[in-house]
C-alpha cells in the first residue's frame, strides 16, 4: 500500500460535461445545483496503487470515481487482506456511519477522482430530498452487492465463483460503457482470489479449465465470453 501525498486541484470541467454524472449521485441535481456542487470538489489523480483513503484513517472527504479502478478492500488482524469490491467510475466512496474508514482504497492503475470536504458536502445536501433519496437508492444497490458477495464466499465451487465474478463485472461494465467484445480485468489474479477467498492457485487453474472448456478465451488483461450462457449458469450453479 502506498499512501498518495497528491494534492486536490480545482475541478475545470463543470458538472455537466461530467461523463459519469448519469451514474453517479449527481444525476439527482439540476443544472443550478450542479453549479453549486462545482466549487465544492477537487479533482485528484492517483497511479496505479496508490491510496485513496486507508482502513482506520479519519474519514474526512467523500469521492466520486471519475476514471479507472478501485481496489476495496480490508486488513485482517493477522495481516491477510480480503478484497470486499471493486470500484467503477460513478462509485461514490466514504460515506459511512462512524468516523473512520471501514476499508482501504487502491488504484488499479491510474485513477482520477472528485474529491468533497465531508462538512462542505453534507451541507449540500441538507434539504435536498431528492439527493438523499439518490444517496439511498445507491446504499441499498451496494448493500445488494454485499449480500450477494457473501453468498459467493459460501457454498460455492471454484468454478461457480470465478464465473459469477465474470459475468458480474462484464455486466457492470456494459452497464457503464455499453455493448463488450472483450470484458477488461484490470485487476491482477491476486486480486481476484482474495475477492472471491480463493487462492492464486485455484482461479488460475479455474480459468484454464474454463477456457479449455470453451467457456472464456483468455487474452492479456482481457477475457472473451466464448460462451456467455455457460458461463451464466455456472456462476448461478445450475451446471
Amino acid at each position: 500500500m502506498k499512501i498518495s501525498l497528491v494534492a486536490a486541484e480545482a475541478s475545470g470541467q463543470p458538472c455537466t460535461d461530467c461523463s459519469v454524472r448519469q451514474f453517479s449521485v449527481c444525476a439527482a441535481l439540476d443544472k443550478a445545483e450542479l453549479r453549486e456542487l462545482e466549487h465544492l470538489g477537487r479533482h485528484a489523480h492517483f497511479s496505479s496503487c496508490e491510496t485513496v483513503f486507508a482502513q482506520e484513517e479519519m474519514t474526512t472527504s467523500f469521492y466520486n470515481l471519475l476514471e479507472g479502478v478501485l481496489r476495496l478492500y480490508k486488513l485482517l488482524p493477522d495481516g491477510r487482506r480480503q478484497i470486499v469490491g471493486f470500484a467503477l467510475p460513478g462509485d461514490f466512496l466514504g460515506m459511512t456511519t462512524s468516523a473512520r474508514h471501514s476499508f482501504s482504497a487502491d488504484a488499479i492503475g491510474p485513477v482520477a477522482v472528485c474529491q468533497f470536504s465531508q462538512p462542505a458536502f453534507a451541507r449540500f445536501i441538507e434539504n435536498k430530498p431528492h439527493l438523499l433519496r439518490r444517496i439511498n437508492e445507491l446504499t441499498v444497490r451496494e448493500l445488494s452487492q454485499a449480500q450477494d458477495h457473501m453468498v459467493l464466499l459460501g457454498r460455492r465451487s471454484a468454478e461457480e465463483k470465478v464465473a459469477s465474478f465474470l459475468i458480474g463485472w462484464r455486466d457492470r461494465l456494459v452497464h457503464l460503457r455499453g455493448p463488450l467484445k472483450r470484458v477488461p480485468l484490470p485487476m491482477c489474479r491476486q486480486d481476484i482470489a482474495d475477492f472471491l477467498g480463493l487462492t492464486i492457485e485455484t482461479v488460475s487453474r479455474t480459468l484454464t479449465k474454463l477456457e479449455r472448456d470453451r467457456v472464456i478465451e483468455i487474452a492479456p488483461g482481457s477475457v472473451n465470453l466464448v460462451d456467455p450462457a455457460r458461463a451464466e449458469a455456472f456462476g448461478r450453479g445450475v451446471m
